[in-house]
C-alpha cells in the first residue's frame, strides 16, 4: 500500500493504544489493507499524531494476537489465516407478507412496560446539578485499588478462581468476608450455608418472590415504597396489600395479620428516610411471631450509614428466623457492580441456590472474586470510612440549603440517608416541576411512581445527593427553589407552557 488515510477521532478516557488497536482491528476485517502492507510505525504515528512507541505497542501486540504479521525489511502486513476464516455470504432476506408480524401483545402473558417505575435519566452525568438518588460521583470509586485488585485476581495463579464455572456455588473469599467484616457491623451472625449471593437486592427479591409466593400469598409492602419490588412480587401473581406508615415506619397491628410476607426497610425506609426506632422493631418481631408472616428487611444503605450508632438490624435481633436478610454492594461501593446478598435459614437458601442455578447460575465469578480481595486488603474498609465523611458533609450541604432555599415546602430528612424527601406546596405537581427544572439542567426525582394506590398524592420529590459535586450542591437548591417559586405564580399557565 503505497499511501493510506487512517483517522482516529481520539477520546478522552481511554488509552491511545486501546483506540487505535479497536481502529485497526475494524480495518483489518474490513479487508481495508488488503494484501499490502499497512503504513510504516513511523508514517502511522505521522498520520495519528502519536508517538512512534505507541503504535509499535499496538502492532506488536496484533503479531502477538496473529492479526498481523511481521516480515523483515518488508513491514507488517494482516495474516492471511484471517481470510479462512470468512463469514459466509450474506442472503437476501425473505420478504414479509402483509400476515406475516406477529402480534405479540396477544401471546405475552404480562405486559412490563405498562407498569409504573421509576424512571431513571441514563443521561444524569450530563446534567449540571443531578440531584439523582441511588448513582455515585465518578471520580469517588475506589479505582486504582479496585484495579490493582484485578491485577491479582488476574494473575496466573489466582485465574483459576475465577475462570472456571462455579454451577451454583459461591465464591468462598467473598462469602467468608461478608460473614466476618460486613455482617458484624449490623450485628448479624450467619454460617456460610445461611448466604446468597445475587446480582443485587432487586434480583434477590426476584428469586424470592420465584420461590415464596403465588396467587394464594399475602405480600405486605410499604406504600410509599420502591415501585420495582411491587411490580417484581405482582408479576410472580402474588396478592398485594400496601401498608400504611408514620414517623416510625410501618405500623403495626391489624394491617399486618393476615400476611404471610411483609417487606421493610427500617433503616431508612424507602423513600421518605424515616428510621424504625428500637420499640418498633420489637412491636414488628412479636407479631410476626404471634400472627406467623416472615419479614424481608431491605437494608439497602447500611453500609455506608454515617450516623454514629445506627440501630441494630432486624436480622440481629431474630430469635426464631423470621427474618430474610437483604443486604447489597450497590451503595457503598458501585451500583454497576450489581453484587447483592441475602441471609437466611439454611434450608431457604439451598432452595434458592437451586432456583438461582436455572436462571443464572451465580453471579459473575470475575466480579466475586475481585470484590473478595478489595474487602480482604482493607480497601473497602478504607473507602467506607472516606465516604462516610464525605456524604456527611454532604447531607449537612443539603440540609442547610434546602432549609434556606426550599422555604415552601416540607422537608423529610433523616441523618445518615442519601436522600431527601419533599412534599411540595399545593397546587404544583412534581411532575410538572421535574420537567421545568430539567430546562434549567437540574435533574429531582418524581416520588409519584414510588406510591402504590392510584389516589396517591402527585407533589412528592426525591433529591438526592451522592452524584452531585459538593461546590455545586448550595447553588442547585437556590436555583430549583427559584424555580418553585416561579411555577407557583405563574401556575399552571406556565406548565401548560412547557407540555
Amino acid at each position: 500500500m503505497t499511501d493510506c488515510l487512517i483517522n482516529v477521532e481520539f477520546q478522552s478516557g481511554r488509552s491511545f493504544q486501546q483506540q487505535i488497536r479497536e481502529k485497526l482491528v475494524d480495518l483489518i476485517k474490513k479487508d481495508y489493507f488488503g494484501e499490502s502492507h499497512l503504513p510504516s510505525s513511523r508514517k502511522m504515528a505521522q498520520l495519528l499524531g502519536v508517538s512512534r512507541n505507541t503504535v509499535m505497542l499496538v502492532y506488536e501486540g496484533l503479531v502477538d494476537e496473529r492479526f498481523l504479521i511481521s516480515k523483515e525489511r518488508s513491514g507488517y502486513f494482516v495474516n492471511p489465516e484471517l481470510s479462512e476464516n470468512t463469514l459466509p455470504e450474506t442472503v437476501q432476506a425473505p420478504q414479509k407478507t402483509q400476515n406475516s408480524d406477529l402480534n405479540w401483545s396477544e401471546r405475552v402473558k404480562k405486559i412490563p412496560s405498562s407498569f409504573n417505575t421509576l424512571h431513571k435519566d441514563k443521561n444524569w452525568i450530563t446534567y449540571s446539578y443531578p440531584f439523582i438518588y441511588g448513582q455515585i460521583e465518578p471520580t469517588h470509586f475506589p479505582l486504582y485499588q479496585w484495579r490493582e485488585c484485578t491485577r491479582i485476581a488476574q494473575s496466573r495463579g489466582n485465574v483459576h478462581e475465577w475462570i472456571e464455572d462455579y454451577v451454583d456455588v459461591d465464591s468462598k473469599e467473598l462469602i467468608s468476608q461478608i460473614r466476618q467484616n460486613i455482617l458484624p457491623k449490623r450485628g448479624i451472625t450467619a454460617n456460610a450455608d445461611q448466604i446468597l449471593l445475587t446480582m443485587g437486592t432487586q434480583n434477590s427479591f426476584s428469586l424470592l418472590a420465584g420461590l415464596l409466593t403465588n396467587e394464594d400469598t399475602l405480600v405486605g409492602l410499604e406504600d410509599p415504597g420502591y415501585p420495582d419490588q411491587r411490580h417484581i412480587f405482582n408479576a410472580a401473581r402474588s396478592k398485594l396489600t400496601f401498608l400504611e406508615l408514620d414517623d416510625k415506619g410501618v405500623v403495626t397491628g391489624p394491617q399486618l395479620s393476615d400476611c404471610h410476607y411483609v417487606c421493610v426497610t427500617p433503616s431508612h425506609q424507602y423513600p421518605t428516610t424515616v428510621t424504625m426506632p428500637l420499640e418498633r422493631r420489637i412491636e414488628l418481631l412479636a407479631q410476626a411471631s404471634k400472627d406467623d408472616f416472615i419479614i424481608v428487611e431491605d437494608d439497602y444503605e447500611s453500609e455506608v450509614n454515617f450516623h454514629e450508632r445506627p440501630l441494630p438490624s432486624l436480622k440481629s435481633m431474630d430469635t426464631e428466623g423470621r427474618v430474610i436478610y437483604a443486604g447489597s454492594l450497590s451503595k457503598s461501593l458501585s451500583p454497576g457492580l450489581r453484587l447483592g446478598y441475602l441471609v437466611a435459614d439454611a434450608g431457604l437458601i439451598k432452595e434458592l441456590r437451586e432456583l438461582r442455578r436455572l436462571q443464572y447460575r451465580h453471579p459473575p465469578a470475575n466480579n466475586q472474586t475481585v470484590a473478595a480481595l478489595f474487602i480482604s486488603q482493607g480497601y473497602y474498609d478504607s473507602h467506607l470510612r472516606r465516604m462516610k465523611i464525605l456524604y456527611e458533609t454532604k447531607w449537612n450541604l443539603m440540609s442547610e440549603g434546602l432549609k434556606k432555599h426550599l422555604k415552601q415546602c416540607q422537608v423529610t430528612e433523616t441523618q445518615g440517608s442519601f436522600c431527601f424527601w419533599i412534599k411540595l406546596p399545593k397546587p404544583l405537581k412534581s411532575a410538572d416541576l421535574v420537567r421545568f427544572a430539567s430546562n434549567y439542567s437540574i435533574l429531582v426525582e418524581s416520588g409519584d411512581s414510588l406510591f402504590a394506590q392510584p389516589s396517591s398524592p402527585q407533589n412528592y420529590i426525591r433529591l438526592g445527593f451522592a452524584a452531585i459535586p459538593e461546590d455545586k450542591i448550595e447553588k442547585g437548591l437556590e436555583v430549583l427553589g427559584g424555580l418553585i417559586s416561579q411555577l407557583l405564580k405563574e401556575y399552571p399557565q406556565k406548565v401548560y407552557a412547557t407540555n
